[in-house]
C-alpha cells in the first residue's frame, strides 16, 4: 500500500490540521509516513502546500516526483490547477469549488474549475457552503478531509479517531462539529465519485 497526496491551499484554510490528522490516523495504523511542507508566505493568504508520503513499507523520500501523486487534495480551485503537473494518470482531484481571491488577476473561477473537470477523476464540492450548513465555516477543511478520504487508503473510522485526537485539546463540541463536517465530505465524496 502506497498513497502521495499532495495537499494545497492558502494559508489559514486548514492544510497543516488536514495533514495532521491524516498522519495521526496513519501512525495508528503503523504505517510509515513523510511529509514535506512549504509555507509561503502562509500568514497573509500565500500558498500553503504540503507532500504527504504514506506507505506499509519505508519511504525513502519525503517529495512527491511530477506526476506520480495520487491524489491532490486542494481547499483552494487555483492551486488544485496549479498542482495537477504532480498528478498520476490514475489519480484524483478533490477541489473546494469556493475559491479564496487573494490577488487582483485572479483567474475567471469557471476557467480554474472548468480544466479541473478535464480530469478523469475529480470530487468538486463547495465546502464552504457545506462547512456552513453545518454551522461553522471554518470547517470546511475537514469537510474537504471526508471528500478525499475514499482515496486515501485509510478505513473512515481511523480518519476521524485521527479528528478525534486532534481536536481533542479544543473541546468535546469542537470534535463533534468536524466530525460533522468530515461526514459530510465523505457522503459527498461516496454519492459523486
Amino acid at each position: 500500500m502506497k498513497t502521495d497526496i499532495i495537499l494545497a491551499g492558502v494559508g489559514g484554510q486548514g492544510i497543516l490540521s488536514i495533514a495532521s490528522i491524516i498522519g495521526d490516523a496513519a501512525i495508528n495504523e503503523n504505517l510509515f509516513l513523510k511529509q514535506a511542507e512549504t509555507h509561503g508566505m502562509s500568514q497573509r493568504g500565500g500558498a500553503v502546500q504540503s507532500h504527504l508520503r504514506i506507505s506499509d513499507s519505508e519511504i525513502a523520500a519525503d517529495l512527491i516526483p511530477m506526476g506520480k501523486a495520487d491524489l491532490i487534495l486542494s481547499v483552494e480551485p487555483m492551486e488544485a490547477l496549479r498542482y495537477l503537473p504532480f498528478l498520476s494518470p490514475e489519480g484524483y482531484v478533490v477541489t473546494n469549488t469556493t475559491p479564496f481571491i487573494n490577488i487582483p488577476n485572479y483567474p475567471d473561477v469557471e476557467a480554474v474549475l472548468a480544466e479541473i473537470k478535464k480530469q478523469p477523476r475529480f470530487v468538486a464540492i463547495d465546502a464552504d457552503k457545506i462547512a456552513a450548513e453545518i454551522g461553522n465555516k471554518r470547517a470546511s477543511n475537514v469537510v474537504m478531509l471526508g471528500a478525499a478520504t475514499p482515496f486515501l487508503n485509510i478505513e473512515p473510522e481511523k480518519i476521524e479517531a485521527g479528528i478525534a485526537h486532534i481536536f481533542s485539546r479544543k473541546g468535546e463540541a469542537v470534535v463533534e462539529m468536524n466530525r460533522k463536517a468530515f461526514k459530510a465530505g465523505l457522503d459527498f465524496a461516496m454519492a459523486n465519485k
